[in-house]
């Protein structure tokens, strides 16, 4: 036999080994990550999800370490002779049995505190023996993917071998599993995966919200006149105009006389491009009498098409009614799904949308135009933004702006906040002495600005424990300027970052970022009142209309955490 045969039938007799020796420098480095995901991060989590976020991490652990070994061997640092080796093995696994334990416990602890700092009650149970049986499924799950692919290049490899040199042959086996493992994520598994996902949310665009009716009102899409279909709208497009508030329930809020508010929605199924939704959108609000109200609000939507009622109505309720409201759906899709398979969709909607309602509305004469503003959450932020090239241009096709909990890729946001006045954090960033744009954890925040705020306003609601808003792929290797120094208030002192774990652990609590009390993570609850009043507040406001407006809200905000 050939020497350069000798690596593959080495290889062979390795893989009929059953189990498969792990490497110690592997399980050293599993240990080290997986004590480090049971640290604190922005919000509390569940035992199952600590679990899978665990396993994740000591897979990931695992690898680097045996990259970084390998690295090792082949400049040349010699292998520890069995009996080092063996006696390594028998450290490590007394470390482990004191290490697990003890950062298990500790990790619980952790949990606890970050529950009582946003007011979450301490009743989740700490589940030892269930957290690490999850972690374990999930790191030997990974773990597997990764030994299969490397038994598929090993036997591609060998089989090469018969014709070609050995190093050629590996670079070779390499390049085929890679590009056949690309070819069928981008292919067959991409193309099966979106045509199911999309039936999946297709069909739960199609059922409807409890208590949800078609209007008999004129006012509202769907309703006498419309000039879309109510089945058209969508399951959210349809909650979205049902939901709307009555006459009768804002001026009993208020104490003040009302109009019926109208809302305009376009969905997904109404027309088949966004171009001709926007110019939908545009015929409702002309066919509902929406330019002749005191107040326009163009809104962009999050991926399913929801529009937060608790950002929607503060204006409403702020003008008695007295307003328009127009939003369009681009897509079936949950945010954070939209955001990763085509977060171009939100951007180009919230384009289209914007520029055709502004056109109808500049062709009226100015003193005719009702008052212009936007607004968006989330993924509806993200989009809503890309109809304004810059600030200039957002200030001066508009009368405000209220954005809230954007994504970390949000462009106006990132500049904002990277070129932030020196001093102040990145969680509670200060730009340009607060003249046009201020950002707000809490309404304190609003008067934080050194100069005098100037219209038209934009405000920036984001808290420094909303994942949503901290989440980016830098995490992986950068420490984030939101963890150099002080604190955001609700985020854990005991919080460290940790390259590649804090990435995941914040990917982690993305899934439960509105399963908190309203004021933390992405629950925003009442404080999108004072976001509204301070943007565009009517004229004759006072500071006891918007206690007695906030009040309204905090209750429903606090029957929302309940139900």
């Amino acid at each position: 036999m050939s020497s350069d045969d000798r690596p593959y039938e080495h290889a062979r007799r390795r893989r009929h080994r059953l189990p498969q020796r792990l490497s110690l420098a592997g399980l050293a480095g599993a240990l080290l990550f997986f004590s480090w995901t049971l640290t604190p991060s922005l919000l509390p989590r569940v035992w199952y999800l600590q679990g899978v976020q665990s396993g994740i991490g000591a897979a990931t652990g695992y690898a680097i370490a045996v990259t970084v070994w390998w690295l090792l061997r082949k400049c040349r640092v010699p292998r520890p002779s069995p009996r080092v080796h063996r006696r390594l093995a028998y450290g490590l696994g007394a470390v482990a049995l004191g290490v697990v334990p003890t950062m298990m416990v500790a990790g619980a602890n952790w949990q606890i505190d970050a529950r009582r700092l946003i007011g979450m009650p301490v009743d989740e149970p700490a589940n030892y023996v269930g957290t690490f049986a999850v972690a374990l499924g999930t790191a030997g799950a990974l773990l597997g993917i990764v030994r299969l692919v490397r038994d598929a290049t090993h036997v591609t490899a060998r089989f090469l071998g018969r014709w070609i040199p050995v190093r050629p042959a590996r670079v070779t086996a390499v390049l085929l599993v890679t590009a056949l493992l690309l070819g069928l994520v981008e292919g067959p598994v991409t193309i099966v995966t979106a045509r199911a996902t999309n039936h999946v949310f297709a069909l739960q665009d199609a059922g409807d919200e409890p208590g949800v009716t078609r209007p008999t009102v004129r006012l509202l899409s769907g309703g006498p006149g419309s000039v879309v279909g109510w089945n058209s709208l969508g399951r959210e497009g349809r909650a979205f105009v049902a939901d709307a508030p009555t006459r009768a329930e804002i001026s009993r809020a208020t104490g003040a006389p009302a109009r019926r508010p109208i809302r305009v929605y376009v969905g997904r199924a109404t027309a088949p491009d966004t171009e001709e939704r926007a110019r939908l959108a545009v015929r409702e609000l002309e066919r509902t009498g929406a330019f002749d109200r005191r107040v326009l609000a163009v809104a962009t939507t999050t991926g399913t098409g929801w529009v937060d009622s608790g950002l929607s109505d503060p204006l409403e309720y702020l003008y008695g009614g007295d307003t328009a409201e127009v939003a369009m759906q681009y897509s079936f899709l949950p945010s954070w799904l939209s955001f990763i398979a085509d977060k171009t969709r939100s951007r180009a909607a919230g384009r289209a949308l914007f520029d055709a309602v502004y056109r109808a509305w500049a062709e009226r004469p100015p003193e005719h135009r009702p008052k212009l503003v936007v607004f968006g959450e989330s993924l509806g932020a993200f989009g809503g933004e890309a109809a304004f090239p810059d600030l200039a241009d957002l200030t001066a096709r508009t009368d405000g702006a209220v954005w809230v909990g954007p994504p970390n890729q949000t462009r106006l946001w990132r500049g904002f906040v990277r070129r932030r006045d020196p001093g102040s954090p990145e969680w509670r960033p200060q730009y340009d002495d607060g003249a046009r744009v201020r950002f707000m954890g809490a309404p304190a925040d609003l008067r934080r600005g050194g100069g005098t705020w100037r219209r038209p306003r934009v405000v920036y609601l984001q808290h420094a424990s909303d994942p949503i808003v901290w989440w980016s792929p830098n995490l992986l290797l950068h420490r984030p300027p939101w963890l150099h120094g002080a604190r955001g208030p609700d985020v854990p002192r005991a919080m460290r970052w940790y390259p590649f774990v804090t990435f995941w652990q914040v990917t982690a609590d993305m899934v439960f970022s509105t399963k908190v009390p309203p004021g933390h993570g992405h629950r925003y609850g009442a404080d999108t009142v004072d976001a509204w009043a301070s943007v565009a507040a009517p004229r004759g406001w006072t500071p006891a209309r918007l206690a007695r407006l906030r009040t309204i809200f905090e209750h429903r905000a606090q029957r929302g955490s309940s139900s």
